[in-house]
């Protein structure tokens, strides 16, 4: 009789998870600076993922390396359980082709949720000679390596969108990192700088409120909040850079928490407060399920394998 009972306890612990997933808080980790677009979508995305998993979950703000510190984080250090969520953009794809970086974002890392495509602006200063993209490229050419472009890092969308340009233009830009988007405004509105290619959701309060001038997006069409300004496509047929924001979290986690965890994201992504804050980013749809932005991740890692095959993008950064 004891013999039985104990074979029905372990029959029963067996058919029980450890633990029901998450079982505790869970970190939101933020990759890059306060203010930015990625940590303005975490803080609203925050509350509804909390919600939807019945945890606390909680910002971790681990900035530095165009992303990779925070990333590394997530990657090397954090349990693999699910309960860290690196929440990042576009340069973590371009990250997988420099090799210092200690971790294999492919390997890694495991995609769970894209939120969204955002496209960037392509801004002046109001005193700036050049009134439109025709403009830029044409000093470009006249003077190679002289028209310079600012970045929020090495690696950053800023960047990213500046090697693309360059790359479809057949020009040489110069390239100017700072360290976070807020630093470059005051030397493009100084003309320090001559332009900036930055996030639309970071720059379109910027351009509303007349401290720059917007040239060009780089969208594949103009946006709807701001049709009077060109898509640069209409100059550079095929031309088109949206950065991408998303969550990931540490491989090796439990498929049944994974499952839990994206099921979640997508819920939480449909809350309107979220649906708002990505309308006035200007943001895109992109494959938001598991295995839909996993494909989309690894064809945006191997674009810029090829961009540093090319040498435009170079493993030093």
């Amino acid at each position: 009789m004891r013999r039985l009972a104990w074979s029905l306890l372990l029959a029963v612990a067996a058919a029980c998870p450890a633990f029901a997933y998450p079982d505790r808080p869970v970190t939101l980790v933020v990759p890059f600076a306060p203010g930015g677009t990625i940590d303005v979508l975490a803080r609203v995305l925050g509350p509804a993922l909390s919600t939807e998993l019945g945890q606390p979950v909680v910002i971790d703000t681990r900035p530095g390396a165009g992303g990779n510190v925070g990333a590394a984080y997530v990657a090397i250090q954090s349990r693999p359980d699910a309960h860290t969520i690196l929440f990042t953009g576009a340069g973590l794809a371009s990250s997988v082709s420099l090799s210092t970086l200690g971790f294999d974002p492919v390997k890694d890392l495991v995609p769970v949720l894209g939120m969204g495509a955002i496209p960037s602006l392509m801004v002046v200063s109001n005193a700036s000679p050049h009134r439109s993209l025709a403009d830029v490229l044409a000093a470009a050419r006249a003077r190679p390596g002289t028209v310079s472009y600012g970045s929020s890092g090495p690696n950053t969308g800023s960047h990213l969108a500046g090697v693309l340009l360059a790359a479809a233009t057949g020009t040489e830009l110069l390239h100017v990192p700072y360290r976070g988007s807020g630093a470059v405004y005051p030397d493009l509105m100084a003309q320090r700088i001559d332009i900036l290619l930055d996030i639309m959701a970071s720059s379109i309060g910027q351009v509303q409120q007349g401290s720059v001038r917007a040239i060009g997006i780089t969208s594949r069409q103009r946006s709807n909040v701001l049709p009077e300004v060109p898509a640069i496509a209409e100059s550079v047929p095929g031309f088109a850079f949206e950065t991408w924001v998303g969550l990931f979290t540490r491989a090796g986690a439990p498929e049944d928490s994974l499952r839990r965890l994206e099921a979640a994201a997508l819920r939480a992504m449909r809350d309107p407060v979220v649906q708002e804050r990505l309308r006035l980013s200007a943001a895109q749809p992109i494959p938001s399920d598991r295995a839909g932005f996993t494909a989309y991740f690894r064809e945006d890692v191997d674009r810029w394998a090829a961009m540093v095959q090319q040498g435009r993008l170079q493993k030093a950064e």
